[in-house]
Formats: structure tokens, sequence, C-alpha cells
């Protein structure tokens, strides 16, 4: 018999005398062992000993590769840091401070090509004639001219839209233009879904200025009179043209129009910006 069952037989001896000493006795003998079932049982045991020495030897080689790996990255940090502190030596010896060199981050191409515009701008209307503030909010959608008066009609079979500017007192405008009716061909309507039900607003197509911007921009019209800016300028505006900075206002010179104000007084107007937030 193998050295290595003779020790598992001795050991199961030694439980079996040991359960002895500590149960009950009972009239019924323990039932007959037969050589088979016991040969059976101690090659069970014996395979599962060496399944979990495999197991144990496995997870041991695993522990040293990562030692290993771990120990190399430690050499070449070691390394590195030997160098690095030579150099700095070498510097040191001739006087010359260490120059830090700084990876310089890709630029956009695409943002060259876009006009930067502040979180508040001017805005020319030449087909209005008038110049107006407009806030520029990339969360909206589209942008929206403040009117009033709108009354919808039909003309040579396309729908149209009569309205005049809604505007309050502080609003800067050309003078000559408040009260004047504008006319305009509507594109389509968009529906606004808000707290108050959902409101159906129509949509015109206006020629607009912004500092080098020159681009027809669609308007939804709806009375902003009691907001602080009569123009909202919105993502569609946006897209592929302009990029915010909203940390500053007024990058552009105001656009003149006949019987407006010379762009150089604008300063005055923009200075009553201080607080700008808007609904």
């Amino acid at each position: 018999m193998r050295p290595g069952v003779l020790w598992l037989v001795a050991g199961l001896s030694l439980s079996i005398a040991g359960c002895a000493t500590t149960q009950p006795e009972t009239n019924q003998p323990p039932p007959p062992l037969s050589e088979a079932s016991f040969n059976s049982r101690i090659l069970e045991l014996e395979n599962q000993l060496v399944q979990q020495c495999d197991t144990h030897t496995q997870l041991q080689e695993r522990q040293l590769d990562q030692q290993k790996t771990l120990t190399a990255d430690m050499r070449e940090v070691g390394s590195l840091l030997r160098y690095l502190r030579q150099d700095v030596q070498q510097l040191e010896a001739r006087g010359e401070e260490p120059v830090i060199i700084r990876e310089e981050c890709e630029i956009d191409e695409s943002l060259t090509t876009k006009t930067l515009v502040g979180r508040s701008e001017w805005v020319g209307l030449p087909s209005l004639g008038t110049y107006l503030k407009a806030r520029v909010d990339s969360g909206a959608n589209t942008s929206s001219l403040s009117a009033a008066e709108i009354t919808r009609f039909e003309r040579d079979g396309e729908n149209w839209v009569r309205f005049k500017l809604a505007l309050n007192e502080d609003d800067v405008a050309v003078e000559s233009q408040r009260g004047e009716w504008i006319e305009a061909p509507i594109v389509r309507r968009v529906r606004i879904v808000q707290a108050s039900g959902e409101d159906s607003r129509p949509v015109i197509s206006l020629l607009m200025t912004l500092g080098p911007i020159r681009e027809n921009v669609e308007f939804t019209l709806n009375d902003r009179s009691h907001l602080d800016y009569p123009v909202l300028l919105g993502r569609r505006f946006l897209m592929d043209i302009a990029v915010i900075d909203v940390a500053d206002t007024y990058l552009h010179d105001r656009p003149e129009f006949p019987g407006g104000e010379p762009a150089e007084q604008a300063a005055e107007d923009e200075a009553v910006d201080e607080d700008d937030s808007e609904e």
C-alpha cells in the first residue's frame, strides 16, 4: 500500500476511535466496511487532496508572476528617476533652471471657422430697418422675435403673417420703426408646450446680421415684451457658424441704420445689462 494511503488510514482510524469515545453507546453494531468500499473512499480522498494541491500550486505561480512584473516595473521607474536626478544635477551645476515643457492641446480646426459671440449681442434686421438686443441661448432650439398684433392672412395662395414689433420702453431700437407693420410669409409652424397649455406659433425667415455673420434666420413670433431681450437666438442659428463665450457680452459692434444711433454710442445702452437673467 502507498505511504499516502497509510497516512490517510491512520487518520481515519484515529477519527473513528475519537468518535467512539464521545458518541453514546448503541445496541446495534456499525455495519461492516468492505475492502472495496474502503479503497474507493481512500481513492476519492486522495484525488481531492491532489486537486487542492494543484489549485494551490497554480495560485502560487500566478502570484509569483505578478510579483515579477511589479518588480520589473519598480526597477524601470527607479532607473528613470536616477536619470532624471542626474539631468537635474547637471543643470544645477551649470547654473540653469529646469525647463518644464507642457504638452499643447490640439485645436479643433472647425472652431477657427466659427464666429465667437457673447451671451448677449446686437443684431441687425435689414428688412425691418432696426437693430435689437439679442440673448444667445443654446438651450433654445429655434430663435424668437418679439411680436404683437399677429394676424395671419393669405396672399397668392400662400400663408402670410402681419405683425408689429412688441417692444417695451427699455428696449433699444430705431425709433422710426416702432409701431410699423411688418409682413412676411410663414415658413412653418411650431407647437410650444408650456405649463399653461399648448401654443402654435408661426415661423418666419428674416435676414439678420451679427458682426461678420449675415444669414437668413428662422424666428418664431411671440410677445417677449415682458422679458429683457426682444430677440432670442437658439442653436439652429448657432449650428456650424458660431460658438458662445458665456463669460462675455457684446463682442461685436452694433449695426447702424438710418434714423438710429451711431455704433459708438452703444456702450451706454449695454451698461444697463449688468443683470441679464431671463426666464
